[in-house]
């Protein structure tokens, strides 16, 4: 279980250090044992280590400077003192240094070994932590929003503007364009990166349930709560919380979050006494805020206070030209989520795919190309993969259309895929539904029919 913990151990008395190598070496561990302080040092500029356990008096560089180095360079390990004469001054000098514990000689090793055990398991979860966060910086990196269009240029401007601000950030924007994704981006990218994002769907939430889930509650404030639990901003405290649907929240909750705005404190529900905090609130509506204020839904002071920097998502009907990058984007990236070569769109795809009006957005766009890859079997897209709505095909269409070029001309691959299904469709009525004969009455094998038909989405 331990084997790959590794273990600095300092001590200038030989006999300690080897028999103490020894004794951690047989519970898994791999140790450096070291007499010296400055012999540490030099191990510390190109070693990791989860654990450091050393005497606290050493001749030269001694075991609280070596603390005080570990917690300066802010190394990922914990740092466990020895000492022969502890008294308190000595344990709380060691405590409020960063010391993991600490413990006396002679040693119990049995007592060692528990605190080396908590301090491998916490330096671990601090690496866990640590590791996550990278990888949710490097997630939510702006260039992970898409777009290169005029219409999408002032977003990343503003974002790049406001990331090392506290202020309140509201972002506009119909479902679907990715509001939450622009509130990580911005958490994520700014100061507040490695402290807690904390979203929450306002309009998902019941009214009676929402001023628990924010402020928190006491026990016994209401029936079923059992015990005092804090809320999403005490979570968030120092951190970002994303206040997404805000349009949705109740009036007489409006007013409490107007005071935590203004006040940055929380009162639990229940309770009477208040906490400050320090949180960085962004906010997300769909809604018209403006028009809710007139017509008496939404505060107008807390709409000021939300609406400090506002940022206005286009649709995607208004950013066509980021259609193809997109489309492409979701195509590597579904694609490798299920393990697939990338397939590769027709122009005749791309051309359905910008020509839509996409009412659900980004959102709806990755499930179109998720729901097409799923159900495609060749390496390439083309209109007629795409789900009728948006590659033109009519799952109504039984009449083959009529083989005239008018005189603004046609889409072929689009007239083409109408005479095949048509085709079919009068294939299957002729076989009354037998995929065989049917198969047979266009000279196909069975299994292309199969494939086509589950193309064209008929039932």
């Amino acid at each position: 279980m331990n084997n790959a913990a590794r273990i600095l151990f300092i001590d200038d008395e030989p006999g300690n250090r080897e028999s103490l190598t020894l004794l951690l070496e047989r519970e898994g561990y791999r140790v450096d044992a070291v007499d010296a302080g400055e012999k540490a040092m030099d191990l510390l500029a190109t070693e990791s280590y989860g654990v450091i356990i050393t005497d606290l008096f050493l001749p030269g560089v001694s075991g609280i400077d070596i603390l005080k180095h570990v917690k300066e360079h802010s190394l990922p390990c914990n740092v466990i003192l020895i000492t022969g004469n502890a008294t308190a001054e000595t344990a709380v000098e060691a405590m409020k240094e960063g010391a993991f514990d600490y413990i006396t000689k002679p040693l119990n090793f049995e007592k060692l070994k528990v605190l080396v055990a908590k301090a491998v398991e916490k330096s671990r979860l601090v690496a866990e932590n640590l590791y996550l966060r990278q990888q949710l910086r490097g997630k939510y990196k702006f260039e992970k929003i898409i777009g290169n269009s005029p219409a999408i240029q002032p977003v990343f401007f503003r974002m790049e503007k406001i990331l090392h601000t506290d202020s309140t950030v509201l972002i506009l924007g119909e479902s679907g364009t990715g509001k939450e994704l622009v509130a990580r981006a911005i958490h994520f990218n700014g100061s507040r990166k490695d402290k807690p994002f904390i979203p929450i769907n306002c309009g998902a939430i019941p009214a009676e349930l929402l001023e628990s889930e924010l402020f928190g509650h006491v026990r016994g404030s209401f029936t079923g709560a059992v015990a005092d639990k804090p809320g999403k901003f005490e979570v968030a405290n120092q951190g970002t919380i994303f206040l997404d649907e805000i349009g949705t929240m109740p009036l007489h909750l409006q007013m409490k979050l107007l005071r935590v705005l203004q006040e940055q404190e929380i009162e639990r529900v229940g309770s009477t006494r208040r906490t400050k905090l320090d949180v960085r609130v962004i906010s997300a509506t769909n809604s018209d805020l403006e028009q809710r204020v007139r017509r008496g839904e939404f505060r107008e002071d807390l709409y000021y206070r939300l609406n400090v920097i506002p940022i206005h998502l286009p649709p995607l009907r208004e950013r066509r030209e980021d259609i193809p990058l997109l489309a492409r984007h979701f195509m590597r990236k579904i694609c490798a989520d299920m393990r697939r070569p990338v397939l590769e769109l027709t122009q005749g795809a791309l051309k359905a795919l910008e020509n839509y009006e996409w009412p659900g957005n980004v959102r709806e766009m990755e499930n179109v190309i998720e729901r097409t890859i799923a159900l495609t079997d060749s390496d390439i897209i083309d209109r007629h993969d795409l789900p009728p709505q948006i590659g033109g095909v009519s799952q109504e269409n039984d009449q083959l259309p009529a083989l005239v070029i008018p005189d603004e001309g046609l889409d072929l691959t689009e007239t083409i895929a109408q005479i095949e299904l048509a085709l079919i469709r009068q294939a299957m009525e002729k076989s009354h539904h037998v995929k065989a004969r049917a198969a047979d009455l266009l000279n196909i094998n069975r299994t292309t029919l199969v494939e086509k038909i589950k193309r064209y989405g008929m039932h």
